[in-house]
């Protein structure tokens, strides 16, 4: 109580190096300044691109940071000339801002924004300002968030006011995984009613991207794994065939387009693997299908036939669902609400912040504030 305006003390999970295990440490999160808010992260999830920028992407410059990007909180205290948020707010951060002034914010065409992180350090996937220090040294804010922290000062421009009804250690997934997979399939792809879909890749992105099919209105929904043990889940979520690469001696998108007479109106790539990306376009029907890349890489180029695309089908990108942050958010909120989106089904575990290194990748971690908090 009355912190606002002062340093806070709180436990943090820090990536000092890359390819290495985080550390609990004790971190200082400075007071918000103009148009910044801080935040009490309530709850987490953990997302596969924490673990891409860890022991995949590991670029030198960023580190040593806090990662963690599908958060939900309370608002602790706001700086000058925010109007917008008041302490006690249930929020969502995001790793999108949108600032509604430059012109992909006025533009319909794009959910991005020319102001945040990402605007000039996408590689990096931080920015060099931070309100984190951790025994005398900066800790960078890992896509404008970093949501493995009990506290996290965000610009207002990226932070989401939500409905005070929600459950923050169910909405924090809208943060990134569920919004992601699920705008793919209805804001990017545009899945009409009574198409045929395929979805590649079963993690939580996968799931959401299922579920966006389904509430779309497609009448087959393929869903492909080399994990079997995910097709259960995925039944769950609107998936009513199910392929297992492994157990064919042909190319996988051999194995739809021959499932489908031609291939399938729909597919969304959900791994962040450059092969699978391209199995995916090719498991489309020429003529009108169009094919969504929605795993995080930046690794590796793709490829395909130009013969492919000039036959007709499309091959789009799709980055956190194609939704205006902002606005996008507090809807995705209402409609967990009202029971039009899944979100429970996608919890697997509930862990504390000092168990960050057992995760697994749909994985809540609660985070109390409590004097009894022990790290590891």
């Amino acid at each position: 109580v009355g912190r606002a305006g002062r340093v806070i003390k709180c436990k943090a999970a820090v990536a000092w190096e890359p390819n290495k295990p985080l550390v609990m440490e004790e971190i200082e999160v400075a007071p918000p300044q103009a148009n910044e808010v801080r935040i009490k992260v309530v709850a987490t999830g953990v997302c596969h691109t924490d673990l891409y920028h860890l022991f995949e992407g590991m670029h030198k410059d960023g580190f040593p940071a806090v990662l963690g990007h599908e958060g939900a909180g309370i608002v602790e205290s706001v700086g000058p000339g925010v109007t917008e948020f008041q302490p006690g707010d249930k929020v969502i951060p995001l790793f999108i801002s949108q600032c509604k002034e430059c012109r992909f914010c006025k533009s319909p065409k794009t959910n991005q924004c020319e102001k945040g992180w990402a605007a000039d350090r996408h590689d990096v996937m931080s920015d060099k300002d931070t309100r984190f220090t951790c025994k005398g040294k900066k800790i960078l804010q890992f896509m404008g968030t970093s949501t493995f922290s009990e506290y996290t000062v965000v610009n207002q421009m990226a932070v989401a006011k939500i409905d005070p009804a929600a459950p923050l250690d169910k909405v924090c997934l809208l943060g990134c995984g569920v919004c992601t997979g699920y705008g793919a399939a209805v804001n990017t792809a545009k899945v009409e009613e009574g198409s045929t879909c395929a979805v590649f890749g079963l993690g939580a992105v996968g799931l959401a991207a299922v579920m966006g099919c389904k509430n779309a209105g497609a009448k087959r929904i393929i869903a492909v794994d080399i994990n079997p043990d995910k097709f259960e889940k995925a039944k769950v979520f609107g998936a009513n065939e199910f392929v297992n690469p492994k157990d064919h001696d042909k190319p996988i998108s051999q194995v739809l387009s021959e499932m489908t007479n031609g291939g399938v109106d729909y597919s969304l790539e959900c791994v962040g693997n450059v092969g699978v990306m391209r199995s995916a376009l090719e498991s489309t029907i020429k003529g009108w299908g169009v094919s969504v890349l929605v795993g995080w890489t930046d690794m590796y180029d793709f490829s395909a036939r130009p013969i492919q695309l000039i036959a007709g089908r499309t091959w789009k990108g799709s980055l956190f669902g194609g939704f205006k942050s902002k606005d996008g958010v507090p809807e995705m909120v209402k409609d967990y609400l009202n029971k039009k989106v899944k979100l429970d089904e996608f919890i697997t575990h509930k862990m504390a912040l000092n168990q960050v290194n057992d995760t697994g990748c749909v994985v809540i971690m609660l985070q109390g504030c409590d004097p009894e908090f022990v790290p590891k």
